[in-house]
């Protein structure tokens, strides 16, 4: 069943420095009917009504309880959700998201969702849970791993043909508690890039994906997995007023660029006529595909200053949300997937179990028993086949598609031959040695300790405290629909006893109506000042952009000339005619430098002399240099007849994309070499240490994308 976006407006007290401009407040609110009006001298009052109003006497306890509770409850359940932070810079986006450990009733919503996350665990019976958290930050349009190891890592967003879109490489780490949810985001929150402007002392200049992966197995062995994403958007700028320049001005063009591609989005879900969403114009979208639209339940928070000095940006945040307010998703739970952790972690304690007794407990098993009664080679070695088989369709349908040579081809499957033979082997090996039952039945109760639930399932205070919350969260949501959906009669189908009276009803709603007609003029006045504001923030950044440009090409007319003869980048056309896009990352891929050199013989005077003698050894010196050169010349030639030289000139093939585009975080790039990971290392070693990529997870099975766009292509 279809749902609406969920949309709040929350308005933060006056700051320092718009104290100090003397600025008056312009935003009034009406909590009950979800009323948020803009108020101005110059102009007629704009009203808004969103599912929540909340004024700058507001508290993040207030905000969750009311709003956010129930969709926290529907992850638990099984659905996706996605809370959202929008406004200009220096809104409060953070402060909703965050807020303020020390005061309890100012604590954020990324909190405050731990704390249920982990309340709805341990008082639900007969259930366990895995929960799992991964931070991200976009900036500068690079997806980078705020709980990486290495910050300045760029990663991928790649698309899986069932789960959807997903960032390879990105670390998911296993969390038992709230203080481990927590040390991660202050982590990740540490990593993130900000900075200052005139506009906010500490600006976030990215935006943040905070997400928490619930997975839940009930005693009928049915698996349900909800994913919660926080997401604290950076604020949208004007160059006029937060005089950005240098690294600030580029972070502030990225930003607004991804905001505007937020707000074409928004506006072509809404529109209904349109037949394409733009969803791939900035890593933004892509990554919230599933939240504007798709199979999630999502709650927008609108962030506004109530200053007048922020008049324009205030009533851009407003249209903004009024817009998101009618996107329909079609959320629904998500029962027994196939790429759910906790399946991972079953089949391990149950093969751990049966090594320690036949699966009959956990704890059992003496020295006499067998390392591995419950090993199935044989559904291992299907496992292998099935993958080698897959391995060896995609090589030929890279074939036909890219038709690359077929030495390359056959390189290539020798390699697949070469690491199936390695992971059969391995299979051979965990078979006959096995573990010794006591490492065994370490490895049980670690995995074991990773799972959650049922903690508090007797207490019957926390189970009812969680259900009275649910119910208010219902009940104020019920009142404020009903507020909304005042139903007033058409007054000419009414019933009068007069004709005066029903003259004066039909005047009092023709005057109403009167007043809507010039609302609406002074929006369209309203909305034709707005596009030439920013139509003039654009040309300045046009401007700005184009200045970098001629700089940047400057310099390179100043350096091609010093570049030796000897280098492939001598050759600027060529260089161009190799160059790709890639579509995902945002740039373009430029062939390797390589510089040829060229060995000279030995100094002679043309005559075998040397010094104006006639050396034997100089003779010989000169013939086998000429033989020498000339067996080069065969070899290349020998070598120039095998290969499809056409083929491979005109359509360059990306190894990456074979063989080697299944590569995971670099910092695991030894044992993501091989197509076939090492099945009892990468995702059983995660399941001990907590930590697991997405690489593990999201298997082999997404789609390539679109081929590289060549340089000259368009011209």
């Amino acid at each position: 069943m279809a749902e609406s976006v969920r949309v709040i407006c929350r308005c933060r007290p006056l700051n320092d420095r718009e104290k100090k401009l003397n600025s008056k407040i312009c935003v009034e609110m009406e909590g009950s009917s979800g009323r948020a009006s803009l108020v101005s001298d110059d102009s007629p009052q704009k009203d808004f009504t969103f599912d929540g109003a909340y004024f700058i006497d507001s508290t993040g306890e207030q905000i969750y309880n009311e709003i956010v509770y129930p969709l926290v409850e529907n992850v638990i359940e099984g659905y996706n959700g996605t809370v959202f932070a929008y406004g200009q810079t220096g809104a409060g986006k953070t402060f909703s998201m965050q807020g303020v450990m020390e005061v309890a009733a100012q604590r954020g919503i990324i909190p405050r969702a731990f704390e249920h996350i982990f309340l709805a665990t341990a008082t639900t019976p007969d259930t366990k849970f895995l929960v799992h958290c991964s931070y991200l930050e976009i900036y500068n349009e690079e997806v980078r791993d705020l709980l990486g190891d290495v910050r300045d890592q760029k990663l991928d967003i790649k698309e899986h043909s069932e789960r959807g879109v997903y960032v390879a490489g990105l670390s998911m780490h296993v969390c038992h508690n709230v203080n481990d949810c927590q040390d991660l985001m202050n982590k990740g929150f540490a990593n993130r890039h900000v900075g200052s402007t005139n506009m906010n002392a500490v600006s976030s200049r990215s935006h943040s994906i905070f997400t928490v992966y619930v997975e839940a197995l009930n005693e009928q062995g049915t698996i349900r997995m909800g994913k919660l994403h926080l997401v604290d958007l950076a604020g949208s700028e004007r160059q006029s007023k937060t005089g950005a320049v240098g690294d600030r001005f580029k972070e502030a063009t990225k930003i607004n660029l991804s905001l505007s591609a937020l707000g074409n989005v928004i506006s072509a879900l809404v529109d209904g006529k349109s037949k394409h969403i733009p969803y791939r114009d900035s890593k933004l979208t892509r990554l919230l595909q599933d939240s504007l639209g798709g199979n999630t339940k999502t709650i927008m928070i609108a962030c506004i200053s109530p200053s007048d000095d922020n008049y324009d940006e205030t009533l851009s945040t407003l249209r903004y949300a009024n817009r998101a307010k009618n996107i329909k998703n079609k959320p629904k739970i998500n029962e027994d997937p196939k790429d759910a952790l906790l399946r991972e972690y079953q089949e391990e304690i149950e093969r751990l179990k049966g090594m320690l007794g036949g699966g009959s407990g956990g704890g059992g098993g003496g020295a006499g028993i067998p390392a591995i009664s419950n090993f199935d080679v044989d559904a291992e070695r299907e496992k292998l086949r099935a993958e080698f088989e897959e391995a060896m369709n995609e090589l030929r349908a890279a074939y036909q598609s890219e038709q690359l040579s077929k030495q390359k081809v056959e390189e290539d499957l020798q390699e697949l031959k070469r690491q199936y033979e390695s992971a059969n082997a391995e299979i051979d090996a965990m078979s006959k040695a096995g573990l010794d039952p006591s490492e065994a039945k370490k490895r049980l109760e670690l995995i074991q300790q990773q799972l959650v639930g049922g903690e508090q399932a007797n207490n019957e205070d926390l189970k009812k405290g969680r259900m009275k919350k649910l119910k208010d969260a219902e009940t104020k949501t019920q009142r404020l629909a009903a507020a909304l959906n005042v139903h007033k009669d058409d007054p000419l189908l009414h019933v009068y006893s007069s004709t005066q009276e029903k003259l004066d009803a039909v005047t009092a709603q023709y005057q109403k109506e009167q007043r809507k007609v010039k609302a609406l003029e002074s929006e369209i006045e309203d909305l034709q000042g707005e596009f030439e504001l920013d139509r003039l923030d654009y040309l300045e950044t046009i401007r700005k952009q184009d200045q970098q440009i001629k700089l940047l090409a400057q310099l390179l007319d100043k350096i091609h000339p010093l570049i030796k003869k000897d280098c492939n980048y001598y050759n600027l056309e060529k260089v161009k005619k190799e160059a790709i896009w890639n579509a995902d990352e945002g740039k373009w891929v430029l062939p390797e430098m390589s510089i040829s050199k060229t060995t000279l013989p030995n100094a002679t005077n043309g005559n075998g002399l040397i010094n104006g003698n006639r050396s034997e050894p100089a003779s010989r010196a000169v013939a086998d240099y000429h033989n020498e050169d000339e067996s080069k010349l065969r070899r290349r030639l020998a070598k120039s007849e095998e290969e499809n030289l056409a083929n491979s000139y005109f359509k360059t093939f990306n190894k990456s994309n074979v063989v080697n585009k299944y590569k995971g975080d670099m910092q695991r790039k030894i044992d993501a070499k091989s197509y076939f990971p090492k099945r009892f290392h990468n995702v059983k070693e995660g399941l001990l240490t907590g930590v697991i990529y997405t690489d593990d997870v999201y298997g082999r099975s997404g789609s390539a994308g679109k081929r590289p766009t060549r340089l000259e292509a368009i011209k």
